[in-house]
């Protein structure tokens, strides 16, 4: 069996408040094997946020182990994480966070300026990358020319563009219509059957149900990891 992607083993993030304290996550433990499609779903202040958070090496747990890609990345400091990320992980986010001056291509092109990827380079990828999301036609139009569909196509090209094996899409569909939200849905089925491991953070259960699989989170504590015998297809 091959090793996980993703492993946390007794995750903790505690946050003091005068002598108390709150604890965000509370002991949370699970894998992820490469290649498979994960919802995370749960209430406001349930835990999924900070677990995201975790997952995308953007916050450290207080206790505990992240093992990502075969490193333990819990004790990493930032420098170290910046590496690890660019590397392995791909984000997609529920604002697009696409810079407003840069047009789509040198928006996708943008995590490989941090990777010191040269600039032929960058805009053949990032071409490739547009190409692949269905939006070879918008490569200079900048955000404000783009709907909001297309807006995250840009997003996912960018998180595809770097080559890494993990997707997290923290609430991908939020800001779309139902239509558009399936259109991205089909999208991020696609990028996992080529292979890409996506992890999905969603309050919404019918986007759930693109995942093969979804961890339940309440009160800071994995309380369901449940997994889907037929998950919804892309039409």
């Amino acid at each position: 069996m091959s090793e996980p992607i993703i492993e946390v083993r007794g995750l903790v993030k505690a946050y003091k408040s005068g002598d108390s304290e709150l604890r965000a996550l509370d002991g949370v433990s699970f894998s992820i094997d490469r290649g498979e499609f994960v919802a995370i779903m749960g209430p406001s202040g349930s835990g999924k946020s900070t677990t995201m958070n975790m997952l995308g090496c953007l916050d450290s747990p207080t206790e505990g182990v992240y093992m990502l890609n075969g490193r333990d990345v819990s004790g990493m400091g930032g420098d170290e994480l910046a590496h690890v990320r660019n590397a392995t992980l791909g984000f997609v986010f529920q604002g697009f966070n696409l810079l407003p001056r840069l047009n789509a291509l040198d928006n996708v092109a943008l995590p490989l300026v941090y990777a010191g990827v040269d600039s032929r380079e960058r805009a053949r990828r990032a071409q490739t990358a547009l190409e692949k999301v269905g939006l070879a036609s918008r490569t200079r139009h900048r955000p404000n020319q783009l709907s909001g569909g297309q807006q995250q196509r840009v997003a996912i090209a960018r998180a595809l563009v770097g080559e890494a094996p993990v997707i997290l899409a923290d609430e991908p569909t939020g800001n779309l219509d139902t239509k558009t939200s399936a259109e991205i849905m089909a999208l991020l089925c696609e990028i996992n059957e080529e292979g890409h491991t996506v992890v999905l953070v969603t309050h919404e259960p019918d986007i759930s149900e693109y995942a093969s699989r979804t961890l339940r989170f309440r009160d800071g504590r994995l309380v369901e990891d449940a997994r889907r015998t037929k998950p919804k297809k892309s039409k």
